[in-house]
């Protein structure tokens, strides 16, 4: 009998469909999934969607479990510091692993009974290759890899030998263990893999017991398998992993149920990175305060910084699971981060760039307190505090301007402002200092004018907040902004802000804010949400740290200066299209001028030649390019979709990809290099790299495969393994050649030529 049942799959993402599905098929009693971080680092948004995944599914079915496994198969950089962060982080987020915490190190000894019982079978053996010579025998995804000279040592040698690199009488590189399979395997990860490697490198807990430790791809689904895990859900860059984990797990004779691999897509954020890497270099060479730098992508440095949990948790919901890699607007966690304390957070003043005002007209050693809410009407919650007002006051620098454009609400010479929950003040002088600097402003106030009892009849547009400067308290606050101002920063360098933390050591809240605990959070009208530090505190202040600005300033600052299609008139123009009778006259003159020319003297499809004609940056990167070189239908593709989709989310000055470096890439294209898959996938890379087109090409392994002969053993490989599409296909079923059109692209990675597939798998199924 199941103990977990499934529900209706319906509007479920596909996860959760497979396991109704495995559910209902009886493959399974219960769900049991896993998070398996290795202890080498902090963990960061990107291990939060992981969390949330394998936590919420566990969570979902009636008796699921979800373990936290530390996979420290790999002493050198693992500590007891990453992993009690890791377990203060899963906690933080909300998630409970209960008794199901295990370490991969405790498996050590039953993972070395599985290698040898591989050896004694034939499936391994001790190779004597360097690295440097592993990896120059490996071969390339388009030429096969060359067998070891030591892959035939007998059973008994790769026995004695192995033992001998667990006793330590073996250096460090000297020998490993690699799998048996196939060197001409078109997945790179079959080759012959790495099982086990010597380091003579204490570990963390099992001190120098081990100096042989299994690498990842053998550690994994023997662990899971070992804890009972039924779904092992990974990340995409682990696609090519899901062979091995499954030939591992048949040729150690592991029989269903077993755990299966699933996939789905990483969680990618613009404006950060999350290599491990890139952000101990972060740490060490002092970018930062520490891992949890309340700037950092870490767990650990959002807490610090003041974001809740459920903002996090149901960021990750909105993003969904999905089978594609993509990259999330920063702008959308954000807005996560606001709606979630919008709903919570009580609503103070404070003032953090403070310029005197002194109120002529009111008395002078008198105070006044005025009750308010903490909570706007529109926030269920109850709650207020006298904030006390005085003859004296505080308000932002900036909320003044001595010669202000027309539309300036806020206070000038002469002009009057209310001060939020209080009174309203007219300016009647400007008091400066010996360099003529603005030392404090004299003003006087309207006593019928306080707010909720205005007797007054008064009004003006603007409303300022502002502190009183005898009661408030002295405050420091930290202004944290994004850690890079580019979205996609190669080096650290390169895309650094070194704006992302600015320190404002004199600013002032109401009085009433002192009394709340260290890691309260607040609204400070008009400025953004802060987070009351419960760590840091110098020279007996109180110190703030910025969660986020109460709008997303980033998307303002970096919008296209081209004014976007609105939905309705991209309906409409496409219907127009549709109907060969949209009128060129409702365009600008000059956008109608480009119009003509591309269509009728370049030949350009009239719906492309209308995206580039209407948008001055993308004509101007069309015919620069055009110049460059002679191509313009192709490259009109590419800017009419490519680029324009590109400029809907970035402003073109942030454009990396150059007319010099667009015509290279077309260039690429017609001289059969590459091909369209590819070329779209080097214009995504040429957006996030410096490098040029035949660069990216030569450096990511991306050139087209146009031999028949390269070609022609990954066709017959698809062709021998599925003979029952064969046998449809010859019966009269043609449309199957599709089938093996999309098999070989799969396998060479959309790399074949697809003309010369065509031909060679037309020959072929004859």
């Amino acid at each position: 009998m199941s103990d977990a049942k499934p529900s209706d799959s319906r509007g479920k993402d596909f996860l959760r469909q497979r396991i109704d599905e495995d559910l209902k098929n009886g493959k399974y009693n219960k769900v049991i999934t896993r998070f398996p971080p290795e202890p080498n680092g902090y963990l960061h948004i990107g291990h939060a969607k992981s969390i949330c995944i394998n936590f919420g599914i566990a969570n979902d079915y009636p008796g699921g479990k979800c373990h936290l496994r530390m996979d420290d198969s790999d002493p050198a950089k693992e500590t007891y510091e990453y992993v009690e962060s890791i377990k203060k982080d899963v906690q933080w987020l909300g998630f409970d692993w209960g008794e199901n915490l295990f370490f991969a190190s405790d498996y050590f000894e039953k993972l070395y009974e599985y290698a040898v019982f591989l050896i004694k079978k034939g499936k391994a053996y001790v190779c004597s290759l360097s690295e440097e010579e592993i990896r120059e025998f490996r071969g390339t995804v388009t030429q096969p890899g060359k067998p070891s000279p030591y892959r035939n040592r007998s059973v008994e040698e790769n026995l004695d030998l192995f033992n001998g690199m667990r006793t330590g009488k073996f250096k460090d590189g000297e020998h490993v263990l690699r799998a048996k399979i196939d060197m001409a395997s078109p997945n790179m990860k079959m080759r012959d893999p790495l099982l086990y490697r010597i380091r003579h490198v204490e570990h963390y807990r099992q001190g120098n017991k081990w100096c042989i430790y299994p690498l990842y791809d053998f550690t994994h689904g023997l662990s899971d398998y070992i804890e009972g895990i039924t779904h092992s859900i990974c990340t995409l860059e682990f696609e090519n992993n899901r062979e091995l984990y499954d030939w591992i797990l048949d040729e150690c004779e592991i029989n269903e149920p077993r755990p299966h691999q699933y996939e789905f897509a990483r969680l990618n954020v613009n404006y950060n990175v999350v290599s491990k890497r890139k952000l101990l270099d972060l740490v060490e060479n002092k970018y930062v305060s520490g891992w949890d730098d309340p700037r950092m992508p870490t767990l650990s440095g959002m807490r610090r910084r003041g974001i809740t949990p459920e903002a996090v948790r149901k960021f990750c919901d909105s993003v969904g699971i999905a089978k594609a890699n993509s990259v999330v607007d920063m702008a959308q966690f954000e807005h996560y981060i606001r709606d979630d304390l919008n709903k919570k957070v009580p609503r103070v003043m404070a003032v953090l760039r403070p310029l005197k005002v002194i109120i002529e007209n009111y008395p002078e050693k008198e105070k006044e307190l005025i009750n308010a809410s903490y909570y706007p009407h529109d926030v269920p919650l109850e709650g207020s505090r006298n904030i006390p007002f005085s003859r004296e006051i505080y308000i932002e620098q900036d909320d003044f301007m001595e010669n202000p454009p027309e539309g300036y609400y806020r206070l000038y010479p002469g002009g009057e402002v209310r001060l939020r929950h209080a009174y309203i003040i007219k300016c009647i002088d400007v008091v400066k200092d010996q360099i003529g600097e603005i030392k404090e402003l004299r003003c006087t106030y309207f006593p019928d004018t306080k707010s909720g009892e205005d007797t007054s009849g008064k009004k003006v547009k603007g409303t300022i907040h502002w502190v009183s400067a005898e009661h408030s308290e002295n405050v420091k606050v930290c202004l944290y902004d994004r850690l890079f101002n580019m979205e996609f920063p190669e080096t650290i360098e390169e895309g650094f802000n070194k704006d992302s933390l600015k320190i404002i050591s004199n600013a002032y809240v109401e009085p009433e804010v002192s009394k709340f605990a260290p890691g309260s959070r607040f609204q400070f009208e008009r400025l953004g949400y802060f987070y009351l530090d419960p760590i840091e505190y110098k020279d007996c202040k109180i110190v703030f740290n910025r969660i986020v600005t109460l709008r997303d300033s980033w998307a303002r600052a970096a919008k296209p200066e081209y004014a976007p299609v609105r939905k309705s008139e991209k309906e409409a123009v496409q219907k127009s299209f549709e109907k060969q009778e949209f009128d060129i006259s409702e365009l600008p003159e000059d956008a109608r001028m480009r119009f003509e020319m591309y269509t009728k003297k370049i030949g350009i499809h009239r719906e492309e030649a209308l995206t580039i004609a209407r948008d001055e940056n993308l004509s101007t990167l069309f015919e620069t390019t055009t110049a460059v070189y002679d191509n313009p239908k192709v490259i009109a593709g590419f800017v009419s979709t490519e680029i324009a989709r590109e400029l809907k989310e970035k402003s073109f000055e942030n454009l990396r990809i150059t007319a010099q470096k667009l015509a290279e890439l077309v260039k690429l294209l017609d001289e059969n290099i590459i091909n369209l898959k590819i070329a779209k996938e080097v214009l995504a890379l040429m957006q996030e790299k410096s490098a040029t087109p035949a660069e990216i090409v030569e450096k990511q392994g991306l050139k087209q495969i146009n031999s028949p002969a390269e070609l022609e053993p990954v066709v017959d490989f698809v062709i021998n393994n599925n003979p029952e599409h064969l046998a449809d296909y010859k019966s009269g079923k043609t449309k199957l050649f599709g089938f093996f059109v999309g098999k070989v692209m799969k396998e060479t990675q959309g790399k074949a030529n697809p003309e010369v597939l065509n031909r060679l798998l037309a020959d072929k199924l004859k």
